[in-house]
């Protein structure tokens, strides 16, 4: 017999990773489901009376997440939530991963000021990815200082830098930056053994990947750098984040929208 896990009311705040991007599906409020989704469908089954609402919203910056979403979230009075957010941060030239820890630690204070169970996320291993390996290091700083802030704080890690099987290229989605329908289930399985939650998600087990070409890599490329990174790097020169005009997918208990 599944035992029953304790929570009711589970909010997930933070950015495009706790949204869903790069998990499409029409049926989903915003159009995307996501891991989080995947992990509240779950809690649901093993708890009649389960409610899930979702502030994150794409390109939010940590700043941001705190000022929109941690007071918000702290008003539908959760016993479960889930936060990741720096990683917009992280990737920024010039950003300081241990100022952004102490901005976090600040926002873990409040959330478990009222007694929730708070899951805080660490970054991927994203040493052999294309676009992101360069802050790798970066990463690895923020990583440690996201472990201690749980310490101090008693909150949950969601460990994602020793999940190996986000090295594999089809755990992404075709822009590189967010993952795909498979990486968010992987990252579902791995929330859910961490509350140790039982589930009967499968795990992957991929198979040989068929070899390619240099010259099949490189078109490739050449079309990912056009589809998605230069929009991307104009964004940025632009000031603009592909959040804007975004409002969250499920910004209530359900029986309240």
């Amino acid at each position: 017999m599944t035992q029953q896990h304790p929570w009711t009311r589970y909010v997930a705040l933070g950015d495009s990773f706790s949204e869903g991007i790069g998990d499409p599906e029409p049926a989903s409020p915003g159009g995307f489901r996501g891991w989080a989704d995947r992990v509240a469908e779950v809690l649901a089954q093993q708890t009649d009376d389960f409610a899930y609402a979702n502030l994150a919203i794409r390109g939010r910056l940590l700043q941001q997440i705190i000022d929109e979403q941690v007071e918000p979230a702290l008003a539908l009075r959760p016993d479960l939530i889930s936060i990741s957010a720096g990683g917009n941060d992280i990737i920024r030239p010039g950003t300081d991963p241990d100022e952004i820890s102490s901005r976090l630690e600040g926002a873990v204070e409040r959330l478990t000021s009222d007694g929730a169970t708070v899951v805080l996320f660490n970054g991927p291993d994203i040493g052999t990815t294309p676009v992101l390996g360069r802050h790798r290091g970066k990463v690895a700083i923020y990583n440690e200082n996201v472990r201690g802030i749980a310490a101090r704080h008693d909150a949950v890690v969601a460990d994602m830098w020793p999940l190996r099987e986000l090295r594999d290229p089809r755990m992404w989605a075709p822009d590189r930056l967010h993952f795909s329908p498979l990486g968010h289930h992987t990252i579902a399985r791995m929330v859910l053994a961490t509350l140790n939650v039982q589930n009967d998600l499968e795990p992957y087990v991929p198979e040989p990947l068929p070899s390619s070409t240099w010259r099949h890599a490189r078109v490739e490329d050449f079309g990912w750098a056009r589809e998605h990174f230069m929009p991307w790097v104009l964004r940025r020169i632009r000031h603009q984040s592909s959040g804007d005009n975004v409002t969250a997918k499920r910004p209530a208990w359900p029986e309240a929208e």
